[in-house]
């Protein structure tokens, strides 16, 4: 019976992710300077340059900060002050399409909804089912 109660507990926490990250989205959506793609991926360009951009298949050098909609940090390298160096095409499928929209030099925030990130299982105990990720990201280099 303790397994069902545990599972049912489970189910309801998806439950709530995905309805208040739905809700979150709905009402960023229509905050100043925030711009939705048609997959339903949300950003907002902080600075912009005019750098190169990558392609899906660029290597790309990054700074990011990355949490959970309820503040909980994920990674920070800005803190750590080491930039992340990674195949673009190793990402998940939100920053994917993020970093392609953005220059070197470029710093941009993004709202990545659970369908472009973990989805629906998430990654166990660090990103729960339905979450929706925001990223804090300043494109450093292409290699």
């Amino acid at each position: 019976m303790a397994k069902r109660d545990k599972k049912q507990r489970s189910k309801g926490s998806a439950g709530n992710n995905r309805k208040s990250g739905d809700d979150f989205l709905l009402q960023n959506a229509q905050k100043p300077g925030v711009v939705e793609t048609e997959s339903g991926l949300q950003y907002l360009v902080v600075e912009e340059s005019s750098g190169e951009k990558p392609h899906q298949f660029s290597t790309v050098e990054i700074h990011q900060r990355a949490l959970l909609l309820n503040g909980t940090l994920l990674e920070d390298t800005y803190r750590a002050n080491q930039t992340s160096t990674v195949p673009l095409n190793e990402l998940i499928e939100g920053l994917q399409e993020g970093l392609q929209l953005m220059s070197v030099g470029s710093r941009c925030k993004f709202w990545v909804p659970y369908d472009l990130a973990w989805g629906k299982k998430g990654t166990g105990n660090k990103i729960p089912p339905f979450a929706v990720l925001h990223f804090d990201i300043r494109l450093v280099g292409i290699d």
